[in-house]
């Protein structure tokens, strides 16, 4: 085990290449973005999906078997705190398990159970690094607090803020496998100067297994080999609640249930400020698709015609914007990488049928060259001789190529309320 940060550090590196090497678009053999936790929970409970439940589970399952590994080698936005304390190189100080980071993960999956993920859209530790990498404000912002947390309180916001942390750590306070101390430690200090959690006291010769997120560093750094990570011998303590814990719970139980029923609520009211808008196949309504979408922007990114643009005053989640380029019939690129179920997956056959809006010719404009009819990739436009085009609605998708094709502007292309299958 004195080997054991090295090789988790190595790990975590080459996850989080793959991470970044994915959001930009430039090379994902494996879809780590397929792997974070918070976007399988939404894929289970809005649209259930068996690869997201058996992803979760095991998630779940690593978690009850070893601890936090996840926060420490599967989150990028865990990694990257890590780089920043050894740039920072801040001695850590051990930090109390505060009961905010419990009723921060009620509201927001609460939320979330109820319909929305507006909330937890802004705490979300994969929307942030991604968002980051995407030069977009909320994960500059974002990224930029945390990385100030981490200063001063290196992974302070893993340990006391983050909701995915706090389910996690509930699960892994259960865990089969704990980092302990064994007889025989002379409570040099030496792991709790090194423990980025603030989990360690050495004095007291405990370890908060809630908080810990398994970097294993004490493992490497203790001088006796007293740090251990495994099976916790049995002592003669019993397990009690105490009086403080089972009204924190009740709280954010009871927090958490009227959260579910304000995420009811707030999935329908949502959309009213916003005017219609076209959105990527895959989102269906705006309704759903502001509730689901976490504006990680991944799908900003790797679509190739570029239209997918960011949120913006007039829509609060990526949309799509036909004045450079048009919707190709032969790509599925956004649906492949939403990581959160807000662009459904489709096949292409699905995608080629997908009306995501409807065009329109403006006959006063229209000078009858016909470039639309030979540009439009469905066959919805056809013109007889001196006469102009006709669009047939019913095979019109809305991808907007005709758009592209016409010199004249004389065609427009407008939302439709819900996408449907011609």
């Amino acid at each position: 085990m004195k080997h054991a940060y090295k090789i988790r550090l190595i790990i975590a590196l080459i996850i989080f290449i793959l991470a970044i090497l994915g959001i930009c678009g430039v090379f994902y053999p494996l879809k780590i973005y397929d792997l974070q936790f918070a976007p399988l929970l939404q894929r289970i409970f809005i649209d259930f999906s068996v690869i997201a439940a058996v992803l979760a589970g095991s998630i779940i399952l690593l978690t009850l078997l070893f601890g936090r590994f996840y926060c420490s080698t599967i989150c990028p936005l865990g990694f990257l705190q890590e780089i920043a304390a050894l740039i920072f190189r801040r001695k850590n100080k051990s930090t109390k398990n505060l009961p905010i980071k419990y009723f921060i993960a009620a509201i927001t999956f609460g939320i979330l159970t109820g319909g929305s993920a507006v909330v937890l859209r802004y705490f979300e530790p994969y929307t942030f690094f991604g968002s980051l990498f995407t030069i977009s404000a909320l994960g500059i912002v974002a990224t930029a607090a945390v990385l100030a947390l981490t200063f001063f309180k290196n992974r302070y916001f893993c340990t006391n803020l983050c909701p995915v942390g706090a389910l996690l750590g509930l699960l892994s306070k259960i865990s089969f496998n704990k980092i302990y101390i064994s007889d025989g430690c002379v409570s040099c200090g030496l792991c709790e100067k090194q423990c980025p959690s603030g989990c360690i006291n050495s004095k007291e010769k405990t370890v908060d297994n809630v908080t810990c997120v398994k970097c294993l560093k004490c493992l490497e750094v203790c001088p006796k080999n007293r740090i251990k990570f495994g099976k916790k011998p049995k002592t003669n303590v019993r397990f009690s609640l105490k009086r403080r814990e089972v009204i924190i719970g009740a709280t954010v139980l009871a927090l958490f249930g009227t959260m579910v029923k304000a995420g009811i609520v707030l999935k329908d009211k949502i959309v009213e400020k916003f005017k219609d808008i076209i959105l990527p196949p895959g989102a269906m309504n705006q309704e759903r698709f502001i509730n689901k979408c976490y504006n990680c922007n991944l799908c900003v990114v790797n679509c190739p015609n570029k239209i997918i643009v960011k949120a913006d005053e007039n829509f609060p989640t990526v949309h799509l914007d036909y004045t450079q380029g048009f919707c190709k019939a032969d790509c599925t690129k956004c649906s492949e990488v939403c990581p959160t179920g807000a662009i459904k997956r489709l096949s292409l056959e699905e995608k080629q049928k997908t009306r995501i809006a409807l065009g329109m010719i403006k006959e006063d404009k229209c000078t009858k060259c016909g470039l639309c009819v030979e540009a439009c990739p469905y066959g919805a436009i056809t013109k007889e001789e001196g006469k102009p085009p006709v669009l047939n609605g019913s095979k019109c998708v809305g991808c907007g190529v005709c758009k592209q094709a016409c010199h004249f502007a004389s065609i427009e292309i407008f939302a439709v309320k819900q996408q449907s299958t011609i």
